[in-house]
């Protein structure tokens, strides 16, 4: 069995490598070829190209690029081709995979399934009919999916999140984290600013005066700030800006142990500020109560807020039918309101605990892992008649 896969960012590099795990559990002989990282490489596959070439988000951001993402396009739609693969998987990045899609249903009868449902729940609702005819199948993350696609006429099987798999840091480990860095006793804000260079300059000018008014308040506190590798040198430039700094774990220095570490300082700490996006469902793992703040560029923004069909962006929320993480978005992205959320969570923070709870079990905790299930759905779809 020979399968194609498609990544274009570390999430999906991600799902793409646990999807590869599933596959060759079930059919040991399967062959990979296609676009990943090193997740993906790490399990066999090597990389057409490498894949941050393709992570850029937002119509802004995107116009810049678009000359060599159009190469990297044809490139792809050629090698998919030439290949002749029992199935094509493309993973998330649905700007550049369903044109890949579409590039490559042109030319053949390719079988392509889809990894991760675009969010037609939140915001350009006709992308599932457009979807009907250059997928053969949705593989989706979240429960509530798979009616929005089927409407359309798309098989869509919910396999549940990668997020429930992942494992959580003790409370000894956590107190040991305390310990090698002298955080004592002390209340803990975590900052996660994203990992794109576009998130990290729009947040860290929120966070740094953010995390300056919490100390002001509350003079014992303290921050720590897991970088993201893609940003590291970025997040290191901003916060030698900032009044107060953060404990800066930066994976460049901490190298193999950098996820433990980012593990035990999500058990430890008290609260967290998230960039919106997959990290509220690492926090909700972790059982860590949260604020979200998200911006973009205002012309990426005044398309949103148009286009938006949900009253909330965050994850937790939405699977748990809940609106008890407090999100501050576009506009509303201000140091002086997320200051007064971080505050009532701090002092309250047994408030979002439930919805947490909740949401993970909907996204599959304790069932059979999400790529194993994504690896039957794929080999399900395939399978005559």
């Amino acid at each position: 069995m020979r399968v194609f896969l498609i990544a274009g960012e570390p999430s999906g590099d991600a799902l793409g490598r646990a999807l590869m795990a599933g596959l060759k559990e079930l059919v040991p002989e399967v062959a990979f070829q296609g676009v990943g990282g090193p997740l993906m490489e790490g399990e066999g596959m090597t990389s057409l190209f490498p894949m941050d070439e393709l992570s850029v988000m937002g119509l802004a951001e995107i116009l810049p690029r678009y000359p060599a993402l159009k190469r990297r396009l044809n490139q792809t739609i050629a090698a998919v081709l030439e290949a002749k693969p029992d199935v094509l998987v493309t993973i998330d990045s649905p700007d550049f995979c369903l044109r890949v899609a579409k590039g490559v249903k042109a030319a053949s009868d390719q079988r392509i399934v889809h990894y991760v449902a675009p969010t037609v729940w939140a915001w350009r609702p006709k992308r599932a009919g457009k979807m009907a005819g250059l997928v053969d199948q949705v593989l989706a993350l979240f429960p509530f999916e798979p009616p929005y696609l089927e409407r359309a006429g798309v098989r869509c099987d919910f396999v549940g999140h990668p997020v429930v798999t992942e494992p959580q840091a003790t409370e000894a480990e956590a107190a040991a984290f305390r310990l090698a860095h002298g955080l004592g006793d002390a209340p803990l804000l975590l900052l996660l600013p994203g990992s794109r260079r576009g998130e990290v300059s729009r947040l860290a000018p929120v966070m740094g005066p953010v995390l300056a008014r919490m100390t002001a308040d509350r003079p014992g506190l303290r921050a720590v700030l897991p970088a993201a590798r893609s940003v590291a040198g970025l997040v290191q430039e901003a916060v030698e800006g900032w009044a107060v700094k953060p404990l800066v774990l930066d994976p460049r220095e901490a190298g193999a142990g950098f996820a433990a570490a980012k593990r035990a300082a999500f058990r430890a700490a008290d609260a967290a500020l998230a960039a919106s996006g997959t990290v509220s469902l690492e926090l909700a793992a972790a059982e860590t109560p949260m604020v979200i703040a998200y911006d973009m560029h205002w012309l990426t923004r005044a398309v949103m807020q148009r286009m938006l069909l949900t009253d909330t962006v965050t994850l937790v929320n939405l699977v748990a039918e809940s609106r008890t993480v407090p999100e501050f978005l576009g506009a509303a992205c201000r140091p002086e309101p997320i200051v007064a959320a971080l505050s009532q969570v701090l002092d309250a923070p047994d408030g979002q605990r439930a919805a947490m709870r909740l949401c993970m079990e909907r996204l599959g905790r304790g069932a059979e892992p999400p790529g194993l299930r994504a690896a039957r759905a794929v080999l399900d779809g395939m399978a005559p008649g």
